[in-house]
This record gives C-alpha cells, structure tokens and sequence, in this order.
C-alpha cells in the first residue's frame, strides 16, 4: 500500500458464494484457499464489508444480445435449474451478513446496474479494499469500474482467486505494473495489520 488506509474504508468482497464452490458447474479451486483471508478481513471489519452476490437469470432470454448467448451455453447456472441456496455467501462468510451489506448484481463489474456506487457516495466511502472471485473475471471488471470512479483501491492479493491459474497471474502483473498509480497490492495481513490499530466505523444498509 503507498499509504494508510483512511477511515473512509469499505472491504468489497466479490462473488463469495455457493456456485463458485466445489461440485458446482462454475467451480473456482482457489476459492477454499482464500476464503480464510477473506473471512479474518470480514471478522476485522464486519460494518465495513460489502458482499456482491452473482445473480443469474431466470432463464437466458431474460438477458439482452450476447449474455442470452451466454447463458444458453450455461443454462445450467441460471435460476430456473439451479438450487437457489447456491446463491448464497459461502460459509463462515454468510454469519457476517448483517451487519455486512450485501448487493446483489447481474453483471461482471459490481458497479454495473447495481446501486453499489450509490450506497458508497451516500457513506462518503473514499476507498475499497478488493477480496473475491475471480482475479481476472468479476474483480477485473470491478476493479476498473472502482478506478474510473476515482476510488482508491487496494487489491488483497492473498485473497482473490480464479478458475484459471496463468489468468489469476497475468493479471496480478496487469494491476501491479500497469496501473500501479491507480491499484495498490497488499496482503490481507498488512491490511489487518492497520485495522487493529483504528476503530471500527459503522456503515448501514443499502
């Protein structure tokens, strides 16, 4: 990190749930390896978290242009043939919501569609810290979106994963070399490191 985290601090946990776990269709392997991280930022933070939650569709045709092309390849992801509890926050994640937020979103990006810029400006939130699945997929993409807003962001990277190894590590070198002014790299030790130090900061629901 270049510099304290600010009190203005949200932890934005991305996609932790059920259909990214084992067995599942969109199973990510890493993700049982980080979920501990995740869980000791959480634990540190609980008001100020942030879940997102994956939404699928109901059905493919209930998305427009390519996304029904999508999700007629993985119809098997969307609402009408999946168990719902596969939506859910991945254990012990879920015990932490409230006081977390969650929001729920149907895109890549968690600023897309979805009133999560809304709830941080109203919150005066300054800066996110970034955990969640996958590196190169929904982080990627919120990521950016953090950027474009101007948000501080500091990628946890002992606490992001992905389905695919050589995109989880080519895109660490993106966010580290090309936008080294805009995304900081810790790890969730340095990050709990501050936390322990400064008093917790209660932020409310969406």
């Amino acid at each position: 990190m270049n510099e304290p985290l600010p009190e203005e601090t949200v932890h934005l946990c991305i996609d932790m749930q059920r259909l990214f776990g084992p067995g599942r269709p969109w199973a990510t392997p890493w993700m049982e390896r980080v979920l501990p991280r995740v869980a000791d930022l959480v634990a540190a933070r609980p008001a100020q978290t942030v879940f997102t939650r994956f939404i699928p569709p109901m059905a493919p045709d209930d998305m427009p242009g390519m996304w029904r092309r999508y999700y007629e390849k993985w119809h098997r992801v969307t609402r009408g043939e999946i168990d719902p509890h596969w939506l859910d926050l991945m254990e012990p994640l879920s015990r932490y919501a409230p006081p977390a937020t969650t929001i729920d979103k149907t895109r890549y990006s968690a600023f897309a569609g979805s009133p999560l810029h809304a709830f941080l400006q109203r919150h005066s939130i300054s800066c996110l810290v970034v955990t969640g699945s996958e590196t190169d997929v929904c982080v990627l993409a919120t990521v950016l979106s953090a950027v474009d807003f101007g948000y501080r962001t500091v990628l946890v990277t002992d606490a992001v994963c992905s389905s695919s190894d050589e995109g989880h590590d080519a895109l660490l070198q993106v966010y580290h070399r090309r936008f080294s002014l805009q995304i900081e790299i810790a790890t969730a030790e340095e990050v709990l490191d501050q936390w322990r130090s400064r008093p917790r900061r209660i932020i409310g629901a969406v």
